[in-house]
């Protein structure tokens, strides 16, 4: 049996709700004062805590590492696509109307290159447009069951099309640099 007063239950009670997201009443009330005193809504405040720039670079990132590392799994040293990868184009990975050997260097050499334009920002559009392309021939001629999978890459890729890579990348660096 519990000995504590009411009191002390209560105040138990308070303190577990503080901490719980959905009952977190003291950083509600900062969170809804500071937005009340300053005039800013909450959306506003977490645009400026999560700007564009910052959300392009992540999905950047993201997606260039994927198909970069799935890449790296293709070639031994530098750039050398190892035997197993074309066997691996012959059989699991095989495309119509395209050869073994040209889609493992076009898909090895890709990995490659346009997860770096991406790091980089360099051409952030036609790089992820590319990607994305793969990603199609991939879901329709490769596995097909991997939708989830393909669906989450699209989901990177498709902002990247639609808005470039944002303020932090050497595209807008470029394009400013034209402007002045």
């Amino acid at each position: 049996m519990d000995t504590r007063s009411k009191g002390d239950l209560h105040q138990d009670q308070n303190a577990k709700r503080l901490w719980q997201p959905e009952g977190n009443i003291v950083i509600r009330a900062i969170v809804q004062s500071a937005s009340a005193a300053n005039g800013i809504s909450i959306s506003s405040l977490l645009s400026r805590a999560l700007p564009q720039s910052l959300l392009l670079l992540v999905a950047r990132l993201g997606i260039a590492s994927i198909f970069f590392l799935s890449g790296r799994t293709k070639v031994e040293g530098l750039l050398t696509i190892k035997s197993s990868t074309y066997d691996l184009f012959r059989s699991e990975y095989a495309l119509p109307l395209v050869s073994p050997e040209l889609a493992a260097h076009l898909a090895t050499y890709s990995e490659h290159l346009f997860p770096i334009l991406l790091v980089l920002g360099l051409i952030t559009r036609s790089s992820a447009l590319v990607l994305l392309g793969m990603t199609a021939v991939i879901e329709i001629f490769v596995y097909p069951d991997a939708w989830p999978t393909h669906l989450s890459w699209a989901g990177l890729l498709l902002p990247l099309i639609a808005y470039g890579a944002g303020k932090w990348s050497l595209d807008h660096w470029l394009t400013n640099l034209r402007l002045r």
